[in-house]
């Protein structure tokens, strides 16, 4: 009974360990392969070519770059904490692939398909500040904390609009389970719905949240020189734009899964599996992250500010209070058995 016992243990390990490389392992190459399609996007935008040298239409690129990265040296300042200075990028991009653990790739088809997976995703989103504001205050530079201040300062703000929205949208389903979520948007989807304005807010939020243009504060060239990375180089460096561009992906699945009907497949088309119109969602809300880089400029820190809490706080409030109204006027809330 006990060899039965541990070889049952050792079964669920090793599958659990399998579904875990069968889901990072393609956001990785994703992961990879969206800085050569961001890179090819603004350069159409910019009337240029982008990548186009190394390899077929330059999609070596990004192998290119990884060799480069790790061949050269890691700098560390002599005035940093040489244990944090580390540890700040190792936090980054550990928590942006742990966020991947509950995400539904198809009905049933996640790590971890917990009944609080929402939860879950909003604190591992949340903990992401730790690793920016680690680096800035490691760094010992003051540009490097004024740019980690600022993500602080800019994360929380929007996140309080976030949860509006995931309220707004739990309200709906009346769970807290990410697979319940899609499958409530079997008939129509929520951002055609009369929550499509909290699927605008929650677009806008998610740029701030992620730190992409327009709201980049957090690394303005301009003024602050790079940022909370500007005494970082080679991996450790690296590990900040593999953290983000993680988190842009999973951010991505995350507004494609509450908004956009996760794995359901648009006019019918049931044909073709469901992961890859999870990835094709994916992929659009990747390219929204690009044309809006391309489109604005930076915005200043105060206009940012006023953007979260003068128009998304009241805002999301706002449509959270009307949609529940809604739904208790009209007797649709969802009710437990």
């Amino acid at each position: 009974m006990r060899d039965f016992f541990l070889h049952t243990e050792v079964g669920s390990g090793l599958l659990t360990l399998f579904e875990t490389l069968g889901i990072l392992v393609p956001v990785l190459i994703l992961m990879a392969y969206s800085t050569y399609f961001e890179r090819k996007a603004l350069g159409a935008f910019q009337l240029r070519l982008g990548p186009n040298r190394v390899g077929w239409f330059g999609l070596a690129q990004p192998f290119a770059d990884a060799v480069k990265v790790f061949t050269k040296e890691t700098i560390i300042p002599a005035g940093a904490n040489r244990f944090l200075f580390l540890l700040a990028p190792s936090i980054t991009f550990i928590l942006a692939c742990m966020a991947w653990a509950v995400i539904p790739v198809q009905n049933g088809w996640a790590v971890a398909n917990i009944n609080v997976g929402i939860l879950y995703l909003f604190a591992i989103s949340s903990l992401g500040v730790y690793g920016i504001i680690i680096a800035g205050w490691a760094s010992n530079s003051k540009y490097a904390f004024l740019g980690a201040m600022r993500s602080a300062a800019q994360m929380v703000s929007y996140e309080v609009s976030i949860g509006f929205v995931l309220v707004s949208v739990l309200l709906c389903v009346g769970s807290l389970n990410l697979n319940d979520i899609v499958l409530a948007q079997s008939r129509h989807w929520f951002a055609f719905t009369p929550l499509f304005p909290m699927f605008i807010v929650f677009l806008i939020s998610m740029l701030a949240e992620t730190n992409r243009a327009p709201f980049d504060l957090p690394e303005g060239e301009s003024e602050i020189v790079a940022g909370f990375f500007v005494e970082y180089s080679a991996m450790a460096f690296a590990l900040f734009y593999l953290g983000e561009y993680t988190n842009m992906i999973m951010m991505s699945a995350f507004a494609s899964i509450l908004f956009l009907g996760g794995w359901q497949a648009p006019f019918g088309l049931t044909f073709i599996p469901g992961v890859f119109w999870l990835l094709a969602k994916i992929s659009l809300i990747m390219f929204f992250f690009f044309w809006v880089r391309a489109t604005f400029p930076r915005y200043r820190y105060d206009q940012l500010m006023r953007l979260g809490w003068k128009v998304f706080l009241p805002l999301s409030l706002l449509w959270l209070v009307l949609t529940a109204g809604f739904l208790e006027f009209f007797h649709m809330l969802p009710r437990s058995s």
